[in-house]
């Protein structure tokens, strides 16, 4: 199968048979062997029902639906797994990301060889104030600590060899640094496009503040697993020991000062535990030893990570 067509939504009833039409046109005319994996994260408009028609209408139709609303990174993790082609392309199904775009991205990877290509919305119909600047700094920020140097970390539209997304986790909000996920799995290809920005037709941006926050979040996150995640004990390992080492060392020279005055100087001097000082290095021998442990238990859970679920499924068609 040339392609996978992955597209987490929630609440688009409107957009969605229009999509369908404009990514059923474009396979068309290219002559593609496609499937089309439409998560609905647990909607509760008529986004279901309209998929289950559509699955009817067209057998490339596939659907996944969650018990509730899980969130995008969780819906992309499931369309991954039951991802067939040999590229993958994610979009967002309020038609402001182009199914045009799907030729292109798709020769990208397959003919250029990339591991994943990441769509670019250079020109955005998005309010300045509470989306696009932000965005821009956010993504400042992520290529700075990242190392992955995109423009546009947010945009949905991207395309990824089969073997990229059957590599990597996704998982709690991390849709947005796939590329960097990808990077640290050992995948170095990765390519940029500048692509077509349309205004939302239907429904209302699910854009906050509480995501800008959140991406921000994540993005400590991600640098954090991308550097200590297979090897926790490095950082805390390292800062308990500093900070025992310092407390430890103030302590013996608290101590010794205070033998020093008595027993060479004879001079008069409070008892030991009298001095705020010894509890202060005191403080941070504790304080070392609750990091250096942090780190061991770090190491712990590492090597019996949990593979709970992280969604619970309720239909499929055509899977």
């Amino acid at each position: 199968m040339n392609l996978s067509i992955i597209i987490p939504l929630l609440n688009e009833q409107e957009s969605l048979p229009e999509l369908h039409q404009w990514i059923v046109k474009v396979m068309t005319t290219h002559n593609y062997s496609y499937e089309v994996i439409f998560i609905d994260d647990g909607s509760t408009d008529e986004s279901w029902q309209i998929i289950e028609q559509l699955s009817k209408e067209n057998p490339h139709v596939k659907g996944i639906r969650f018990l509730t609303n899980f969130g995008k990174s969780q819906a992309l993790h499931a369309g991954f797994a039951k991802a067939k082609g040999d590229v993958i392309i994610t979009m967002d199904a309020d038609l402001q990301d182009s199914p045009e775009e799907i030729p292109d991205l798709y020769n990208m990877v397959l003919n250029q060889n990339y591991d994943l290509v990441s769509g670019w919305k250079k020109k955005r119909y998005d309010s300045v104030v509470s989306k696009n600047l932000p965005s821009k700094l956010f993504n400042w920020a992520a290529r700075k600590t990242s190392g992955v140097q995109l423009n546009d970390f947010n945009c949905g539209l991207k395309a990824y060899k089969n073997i990229v997304i059957k590599n990597i986790e996704v998982s709690g909000e991390m849709h947005r640094y796939i590329p960097v996920l990808a990077k640290n799995a050992g995948f170095s290809k990765i390519g940029e496009k500048v692509v077509i920005h349309q205004a939302r037709k239907y429904g209302e941006s699910k854009f906050g503040m509480n995501r800008f926050i959140n991406g921000f979040l994540d993005l400590i996150t991600i640098w954090f697993l991308s550097k200590y995640g297979k090897r926790p004990m490095h950082l805390f390992g390292a800062l308990g020991v500093i900070m025992f080492i310092i407390g430890s060392i103030s302590t013996f020279l608290i101590i010794a000062v205070k033998l020093l005055k008595l027993f060479v100087f004879d001079a008069p001097t409070i008892l030991v535990t009298e001095n705020p000082l010894f509890y202060i290095a005191l403080t941070a021998m504790i304080i070392g030893s609750q990091l250096f442990l942090a780190g061991f238990l770090g190491e712990i859970i590492l090597r019996t990570k949990n593979n709970e679920e992280r969604y619970k499924i309720s239909k499929e068609v055509n899977l």
